[in-house]
């Protein structure tokens, strides 16, 4: 891979990757509570697309194994978080 293609990717995993937090912070904000689960599932559908990108980049050999490893960690933990609060946030919507 040439450093241009590297450039696109990184570039692709940081916009998906600021995004998760961004949309987050939207739905702190939200108009109501349907509003607040469309912005978390926004979030959670760019944490989907950060996971892509982190393991396209570590397949092209972009990415050490020890920052890959604790990236796909962490990123986990956010999915797992984002899938409990829109779960719980739809219940609660449901009462």
């Amino acid at each position: 891979m040439d450093e241009k293609q590297e450039f696109i990717m990184s570039k692709q995993m940081f916009r998906s990757g600021t995004s998760i937090g961004a949309n987050i912070h939207e739905g702190i904000q939200a108009q109501s509570k349907a509003d607040f689960v469309s912005k978390l599932g926004i979030s959670l559908k760019e944490a989907s697309e950060t996971s892509y990108w982190l393991v396209v980049l570590y397949k092209a050999g972009t990415l050490e194994e020890t920052i890959y490893n604790s990236v796909k960690l962490d990123l986990g933990e956010i999915i797992r978080i984002l899938i409990s609060t829109i779960k719980t946030a739809k219940k609660n919507i449901e009462q």
